[in-house]
């Protein structure tokens, strides 16, 4: 694409699902990434480094609008640039800490644009695909495989599990920053036409302590996914703080 960012492997199911999931968070002040942690991201919308309220509504009704009308990233960046220059938050500063840190600029509109939107596709496309257990009971992890792709990623490929296998509470896609990974799901007829065999990851995950902030020294329990799968040794790590499925709690939370 011309703007450098592809989503269209996403844009598969209409927006409906992916819509409701984005529309029925809150809000959320955070200096931090972190400090909105995994789930809470299915309840509250957050940007980090942005401390005000009318600051954060404009950069969500802007990705609102782009996931609604299907805008491309430049599209995007060209009609929110202004007002977050005009509100002051673009630039650099100088944090509580003497370090310099990022506000508005280019690349941090990708990271927003490609993050946000990314998550509530893949949220519409499990909702969707909940709906369809009945017929398509059997999920493969699907990655881009490019030299994009990072190798726990690419190790993943083409693995096939149940729906219900627990596999999918921590590792259904984006399993971190800029992930293009997906999930397909199968009929057993399907299945069968691919010679695909159903694993399961009984005995295959396990939390690990990981760095999330150098700043502070902050250490958070994240789900990994590794040991002798199909002949070799494969470790799937996604990035700190994506070891978490929030399509499933959004549902979970519309149920209730």
């Amino acid at each position: 694409m011309a703007d450098g960012i592809d989503l269209s492997h996403a844009f598969e199911l209409p927006p409906e699902e992916a819509m409701a999931y984005f529309r029925a968070k809150g809000y959320a002040i955070s200096w931090d990434w972190w400090e909105v942690w995994e789930r809470a991201h299915a309840v509250a919308f957050t940007v980090a480094k942005v401390m005000r309220q009318d600051i954060l509504v404009d950069i969500r009704q802007a990705l609102d609008a782009a996931l609604a009308e299907g805008k491309p990233f430049r599209e995007f960046a060209s009609e929110l640039t202004p007002t977050l220059k005009k509100k002051g938050w673009w630039g650099r500063l100088t944090d509580d800490y003497g370090e310099t840190v990022q506000l508005g600029s280019p690349w941090r509109l990708r990271t927003i644009y490609s993050v946000n939107l990314q998550t509530a596709y893949m949220a519409g496309r499990y909702a969707t695909q909940m709906e369809l257990t009945g017929e398509r009971p059997y999920w493969m992890y699907t990655a881009v495989m490019d030299g994009r792709t990072r190798p726990g990623h690419a190790a993943l490929h083409g693995m096939v599990f149940r729906y219900d296998d627990p596999i999918w509470e921590s590792l259904y896609p984006p399993n971190g920053w800029n992930c293009r990974c997906r999930v397909r799901a199968l009929s057993l007829y399907k299945l069968g036409q691919l010679g695909k065999t159903v694993m399961s990851s009984e005995g295959l995950l396990h939390s690990e302590d990981m760095l999330v902030s150098k700043k502070t020294g902050e250490l958070r329990r994240v789900t990994v996914f590794e040991g002798e799968v199909q002949g070799g040794s494969i470790r799937m790590a996604p990035d700190v703080g994506w070891s978490s499925n929030a399509a499933r709690d959004y549902l979970r939370r519309k149920a209730a």
